[in-house]
């Protein structure tokens, strides 16, 4: 399954919550953060494009300072991607390889869509959320209103993500509808006879 959505719309939430159903998460964030950390050549080929300003103090990527480089310029993000986008793609797949047959494989990846990933897999699910509450969600989590819109600018439209989803799963109530929602993709998307397990 490939979990996508906008930034701040819930993505990690129901890839939680997919896990309790026993459904094996990798997640293209925290992959993000491993083909950079110091020493290695993710680190190395960020660095020799954008230059030591993204490097924090103690010699490990400054997420925030490189951020700020290229979520304003599409040319400097795209020059990004086809750094990182090789390097994740293969550390995703060599994980997912590891999970046993009969399993649910769920990789939660932001950028499914400008990727175009849709076709490898199985079952696209996007998750949504109303604008000012992702907005509300990225400010708790420490991000100005500013730097919150430009990245989701630099993202696909939720109308990009529902032209390739399978199932929209939309995360504007609480907590309890979300997860009601979950339970009921898991039961007649994916465990029904003909579904992805």
């Amino acid at each position: 399954m490939g979990l996508t959505g906008g930034i701040g719309a819930g993505k990690s939430t129901v890839a939680a919550l997919l896990a309790d159903h026993g459904a094996v998460v990798t997640s293209a964030d925290e992959i993000s953060r491993d083909v950079v950390t110091p020493g290695s050549d993710g680190l190395a080929a960020v660095v020799a494009e954008f230059g030591d300003d993204v490097l924090a103090s103690d010699g490990s990527l400054d997420r925030s300072a490189l951020g700020r480089v290229v979520f304003s310029d599409e040319l400097r993000l795209a020059r990004l991607e086809e750094i990182l986008l090789p390097l994740i793609a293969a550390e995703a797949w060599a994980r997912m390889e590891t999970v046993p047959a009969g399993q649910v494989a769920v990789y939660d990846v932001p950028l499914l869509v400008e990727g175009q990933m849709q076709d490898l897999f199985d079952l696209v699910v996007v998750v949504e959320a109303d604008l000012e509450l992702r907005l509300k969600r990225l400010a708790e989590r420490g991000m100005g209103r500013d730097e919150a819109l430009a990245r989701i600018a630099s993202q696909a439209t939720d109308e990009e993500r529902r032209a390739v989803a399978d199932a929209v799963l939309p995360n504007s109530g609480s907590t309890d509808e979300l997860r009601a929602d979950v339970d009921r993709l898991w039961s007649t998307r994916i465990m029904e006879p003909g579904g992805i397990a």
